[in-house]
Formats: structure tokens, C-alpha cells, sequence
């Protein structure tokens, strides 16, 4: 029998956001948790802000870790699981590394022997604090920690595919030394699967790691190109779970839904019940499915400047930790009982090779192959070119049927498909 899909939801606190760490009030998280909490999740993710929990690449301080094993324990008592992302890295568009990283002591994030040296202490340090509480999850090497190596970020630190896998490596190992035996994984945001050039890789996410951790934002494109209601929006979380197997060496590694969720107002406030419902119902539609952890828990206060307009309603709560209709959605699924979905029969055959990744991005001859199949009643799960004609491979997975994005979409008038 597999395990039962885990529900859960990233805890944006709701007095101070992130910043709550500098102010810390042990009595609003309780309340926070005992709002998540009643809504039968089962699980939160949590942020310690990076610069704030290690000024100096050698102080790391020991009150702002007691707080998060207190904010641990506090979620424990509450049945609440707490994952830990570490690298913060990067949320809501604003970055929060250290100064000794930056400015007169600029140095690459993925490369100087230094730097690398002190993200790894953090890393352990915090998985120690937190091994031996049954209700620690584990460790996310940070929050799409990928967004540096490459554009469009304004001020990229450069590295290689082969170094990010490196570095990659030297951070899970530090996370598991930290806290052996935990579910420590990274977590990319989606360029990872989409951009030509971004050096933290389909294969990195797939292969390191024990799960494969996905974002799904239909800000990307998706929504702007299709509209709130259609296949591609209501399917996109699906469709990257979908696509991180096809990397995978296991044919039944998990895959975390790790971030998904609605942003006005391409997906309106009216809307957000309907769209997290047909999301979440299309990814329980998935095999080997882990878990999905909704973003986020609490609305980000009008009184703090500078977010991007969207960021401001993702939560299923207000502020003043009122449920939304959201949430309503959440407990249902949390509460819900979900069978097992059937294999996956027909595989669309997606690149492997990392600078095709834009085919199977909005716009893409793979991505708008997958969404013709799923809009014709199909339920494609995805496997590399590579991998196409191994029997054992396919058949391990269940599938009986492939097809390229040629065979699935009419050729373009005029001429053939590059």
C-alpha cells in the first residue's frame, strides 16, 4: 500500500512575514499554528532567514536557533511535522544573503572554498538542532537557491552545471551529517526544467536529493498565455510532476509539491477555491506523489512595502488569521481520503539534453504536446529521448505507449517542426 499523500502548507507568519525572526513571538506562532492546524494539515515549511541566523560566516547564532526549535516544537505539539528550508536565500522577489557574501566581500555563492565552508556549518548546525525531535522532517538546502546562477537575476554568481551538482552534494551531505536519516533534498525553482542556460539541472533535481522538489507558479507564462480556467493553468502543477520523472533513475521517486499556489490577479481572488481545487485534485491524479505544501499559510500585511502586488493574498488565511475559501479547499483534500492513482500508460518523449529545457517550457513543443493529450482525455506521463526505447525502464514505470511531440501536434503550415 503507498503512503498517504501529504498535506501541508509554507508557514509565512502572520505578524512581521519572515522578518518575524528579529521579533520573535513565540505566542503569535502558536496562534498561527493553531489555525494551520485546524485545518487537519499535517506539515509546515519553514524559513529562517539566512543573514539573520548567520551574520558572520562564523557565528551562527544559538538564540535564533533555539527559536526555530521552538517554533518546531511548538508545531509538534499542535501534530504538525516542520521541514526546514536552510539558504534564505530568496523569497517573495526580495534576496537575504549575508553581507559577508556580498558588496566589499563579494564572493560566488556555489564556488569560493569559503563561503561554501560556512553554508555547510550552517546547514549541519541546524539539522543537529533539530535531530532528535520525531516531528523534524528535514532539511531543504534553501529556497530556490538556483535563482543566483543565472539570469535574469541582476546580479548572478556564475557556476557551472558540474559545480552546482558539486555543491549540491556538499550541501545534502552537510545536512545529513547534521541529522542522519531525515528527507533532506534542494529545491529550484522552475528554470530548473524550463531555461536553456540555468546550471542547476532537470537531472540535479531528479537524481539528488531523497525527493525531487517542484514549484508550480503559473505566473511563469502559462497563465498568461492560456487564461485562468484552462487546461495548461489547471494542470501545470500535474505537468511538473510529471516531468521531474522523466529524469529520475528510480521509477518511483517521490516527488514533493513543494510550492503552488494562486497568484491575483491572473488567477482572481473569486477564483483561487476553484483554481487549488482542480490543482490539487490533478496532481493526486499523479503516481509517487509525496506531498503537496500549499504557499502559503498567512497573508503578507498591506503595512509592508516593496512586494510585488501578488505576493500580498497568497495566504490561506488574512493577516488577522481569518480562513479564506482556500483554505476551505485544503481541508477538504487534507481530510479526504484519496486511492492511489493508476500507472501512468502513454510517456511523451521530452530532451534530455539541458539546452532543450525551453521546449518543454510555455511555448514549447513539448508543453503544448502534454496539454493537447491531457485536454484529449489522455494522461501522459513524460520519458527522456534517451530512455524511449528502454523496455525495462518503461515498464518498470507502467508505461505501454510513447509518443513525440510531433506525433501529438499538427505540423506548423508551410513547413516542418524544428
Amino acid at each position: 500500500m503507498p503512503p498517504a499523500v501529504r498535506f501541508g502548507v509554507n508557514y509565512a507568519p502572520s505578524q512581521g512575514w519572515f522578518h518575524h525572526w528579529l521579533d520573535f513571538d513565540l505566542d503569535s506562532v502558536r496562534a498561527d499554528l493553531d489555525a494551520i492546524a485546524a485545518l487537519g494539515l499535517d506539515h509546515i515549511r519553514v524559513f529562517p532567514l539566512w543573514p539573520y541566523f548567520q551574520p558572520n560566516r562564523t557565528l551562527i547564532r544559538p538564540r535564533a536557533v533555539e527559536q526555530l526549535v521552538a517554533l518546531a516544537d511548538a508545531a509538534a505539539e499542535r501534530g504538525l511535522d516542520t521541514a526546514v528550508d536552510g539558504l534564505q536565500g530568496h523569497l517573495s522577489s526580495f534576496d537575504f544573503l549575508p553581507a559577508w557574501t556580498r558588496t566589499w566581500h563579494r564572493r560566488n555563492l556555489f564556488t569560493d572554498p569559503d563561503v561554501t565552508a560556512g553554508q555547510a556549518a550552517y546547514l549541519r548546525t541546524l539539522a543537529a538542532a533539530l535531530a532528535d525531535r520525531p516531528h523534524f522532517l528535514g532539511m531543504t538546502v534553501g529556497n530556490e537557491i538556483n535563482q543566483f546562477a543565472a539570469g535574469p537575476h541582476p546580479d548572478p554568481d556564475p557556476v557551472t552545471a558540474d559545480e552546482a551538482g558539486r555543491w549540491l552534494t556538499r550541501m545534502l551531505d552537510a545536512c545529513a551529517e547534521g541529522a542522519p536519516g531525515r528527507l533532506h533534498l534542494h529545491a529550484s525553482y522552475d528554470a530548473a526544467w524550463y531555461q536553456d542556460d540555468q546550471p542547476f539541472t532537470p537531472a540535479h533535481s531528479a537524481r539528488l536529493g531523497a525527493v525531487t522538489a517542484v514549484h508550480s507558479w503559473v505566473f511563469n507564462g502559462t497563465a498568461q498565455r492560456h487564461g485562468r480556467t484552462s487546461v495548461p493553468v489547471e494542470h501545470h502543477a500535474a505537468y511538473l510532476v510529471e516531468l521531474a520523472k522523466a529524469w529520475a533513475d528510480d521509477p518511483h521517486r517521490p516527488v514533493w509539491l513543494q510550492e503552488v499556489g494562486a497568484p491575483a490577479p491572473l488567477v482572481p481572488a473569486e477564483h483561487a477555491a476553484a483554481f487549488a481545487e482542480a490543482t490539487i485534485g490533478n496532481a493526486l491524479d499523479c503516481p509517487d506523489l509525496w506531498g503537496i505544501t500549499w504557499w502559503c499559510s498567512h497573508d503578507v500585511s498591506r503595512t509592508l512595502a516593496d512586494f510585488p502586488e501578488l505576493e500580498y493574498s497568497l495566504g490561506l488565511f488574512t493577516g488577522e488569521r481569518r480562513p479564506k475559501d482556500i483554505a476551505r479547499v485544503l481541508a477538504d483534500a487534507a481530510r479526504g481520503s484519496h486511492r492511489a492513482p493508476a500507472a501512468r500508460r502513454t510517456a511523451l518523449v521530452v530532451p534530455a539534453a539541458p539546452d532543450r529545457r525551453s521546449r518543454c517550457a510555455p511555448g514549447g513543443d513539448v508543453f503544448d504536446a502534454y496539454f493537447r493529450l491531457v485536454a484529449d482525455g489522455a494522461r501522459p506521463a513524460t520519458v527522456l529521448d534517451t530512455r524511449a526505447d528502454d523496455q525495462d525502464h518503461l515498464a518498470a514505470r507502467g508505461i505501454t505507449d510513447v509518443v513525440t511531440p510531433d506525433q501529438v501536434l499538427p505540423v506548423p503550415q508551410g513547413g516542418t517542426r524544428s
